[in-house]
């Protein structure tokens, strides 16, 4: 029954201490449960961490005590700054887009009526292994068009404003326009290649051309070269693969063992260098301009024949996107970002993107509804809503998102390891990837990977802790 306080009277104190409520007592049941959780922590954390420190003051072999030698390497070695430079291009770029994209994406799911066909295709690449999703982008970003889908959409747009001759010279291989000029050509301005000879209306004229691929000859369906035929009014000619100088043309008018070149863009220059009409070569390597009027003419191959096409971005190469030629180079390796690490950050977003969303989305979905009505009611536009009222309610979860990806990007491992290719490792390298080699590949340098893990520890550890304090605090901030 409970009793009621007559005014000016009060109430009896509570008989049980509030220290002796909250107090709790340790018993054998308990201490039972609790040590052998203890022991397994000690042996799978506390004790690696320790043996981790104490290596990183020994030799390779760990038999010798080598104080700060391991240390002082890490700090002189060219392949450990580029890889602490990795790391920081990492932490600045990736934590924000990663953030930024989550918020947009959690803010469409609210806007779009298959707002759950669409969470899904975002959170689904967190499903898979990040280095299965490696293995993908490493495809996608592939340098040849015909694998890699990035530069077939590349090849596709660029073909569009700038199509590729037939006859693509191989700059690669050292080839040049002027390599292919032969019988009765020589090479003129532009990268042009020119007849030797005069030609005047019902006249012929030859050019050859050596270092023409077969397997190019095979898709213009090339046909057998056959001499050309005068016409009245018209200059005609051949252009053939000449690939036996020595063989005469029989007396059938077929050259043996050479082809002609079919698909040529030809040009009738005057005089004065003008082209007065334009051709185009058939199977047989013949050509004709029609209606030429008197003078006396050059028959010019246009440069555009041999225009190479898209050749493919190197996505996943060490080459700079911001090259600083005009400072010194430490600064610039530096402030260079390579364009490997922009392709691999793609990657990484595209697996983390969901994650954000869904922390986002959930953050979203607990607003005060009030308040947001109360600001739209007062006159406020959706972005002043969104950017005065909705982003400093979120600010506490986007903080948490953020930090937590500084987090999980200072130790990126598995997409370094299996993305870029062996001849871009070196430039894409980051301190796990550096414990890993110095580690368990090739010559092992124990030492020097328990220095690197040591120094990685002491960068996580106090964003991690800044981290818990965080979650630890009231989602009002």
């Amino acid at each position: 029954m409970t009793t009621l306080a007559m005014p000016g009277e009060q109430e009896a104190p509570d008989a049980t201490p509030p220290a002796a409520a909250k107090k709790r007592k340790w018993n054998r049941t308990s201490i039972a449960f609790v040590v052998p959780a203890a022991v397994w922590l000690g042996l799978i954390v506390v004790y690696p961490v320790v043996a981790t420190i104490r290596y990183s003051f020994f030799n390779e072999s760990g038999s010798s005590f080598v104080g700060l030698t391991n240390y002082k390497n890490l700090f002189t070695s060219d392949a450990l700054l580029t890889a602490f430079r990795n790391n920081f291009i990492w932490v600045v770029i990736f934590p924000f887009f990663v953030t930024f994209f989550g918020l947009v994406f959690a803010v469409l799911t609210e806007r779009i009526k298959w707002a759950t066909a669409f969470k899904t295709i975002i959170i689904m690449p967190i499903v898979f292994s990040t280095t299965a999703s490696a293995l993908v982008w490493s495809s996608l970003f592939d340098l040849n068009p015909h694998v890699g889908a990035l530069n077939a959409l590349v090849e596709t747009v660029s073909d569009w404003f700038n199509p590729p001759g037939a006859y693509p010279v191989d700059t690669a291989a050292g080839q040049t326009v002027a390599s292919l000029a032969s019988s009765g050509v020589r090479v003129a301005p532009g990268s042009n290649l020119r007849s030797v000879a005069v030609v005047r209306p019902g006249g012929t004229v030859r050019l050859g051309l050596v270092g023409i691929s077969p397997a190019t000859l095979q898709v213009l369906e090339a046909e057998p070269a056959t001499l050309p035929k005068a016409q009245p009014g018209a200059v005609t000619g051949l252009v053939w693969r000449d690939f036996s100088p020595s063989h005469p043309a029989s007396r059938t008018g077929v050259f043996r063992d050479e082809d002609g070149l079919p698909n040529l863009r030809l040009s009738l220059l005057a005089s004065n260098g003008s082209s007065v009409a334009s051709a185009v070569s058939d199977r047989h390597g013949l050509f004709a301009f029609t209606n030429v009027r008197a003078g006396a003419y050059h028959v010019q191959i246009d440069s555009s024949n041999f225009r190479s096409g898209f050749t493919g971005v190197f996505w996943l190469g060490t080459q700079s996107l911001t090259p600083t030629n005009s400072v010194g180079q430490t600064a610039q390796a530096l402030l260079s970002v390579p364009l490997v690490d922009m392709s691999m950050i793609v990657t990484y977003l595209w697996i983390w993107c969901g994650f954000a969303m869904v922390v986002l989305a959930a953050g979203l979905a607990s607003l005060d509804r009030a308040v947001l009505e109360a600001a739209r009611m007062d006159g406020a536009t959706e972005w002043q809503t969104f950017r005065r009222v909705t982003m400093p309610l979120l600010a506490p979860v986007l903080t948490v998102i953020f930090v937590t990806m500084i987090i999980n990007v200072l130790k990126v491992f598995d997409v370094i390891l299996n993305e870029p290719p062996g001849s871009s490792q070196e430039g894409a390298n980051t301190l796990a990837l550096s414990i890993y080699n110095f580690g368990f590949t090739g010559g092992i340098h124990t030492g020097l990977a328990s220095a690197i893990a040591v120094i990685l520890f002491l960068l996580v550890v106090p964003v991690m802790l800044w981290n818990l304090k965080k979650l630890k605090q009231p989602s009002n901030g």
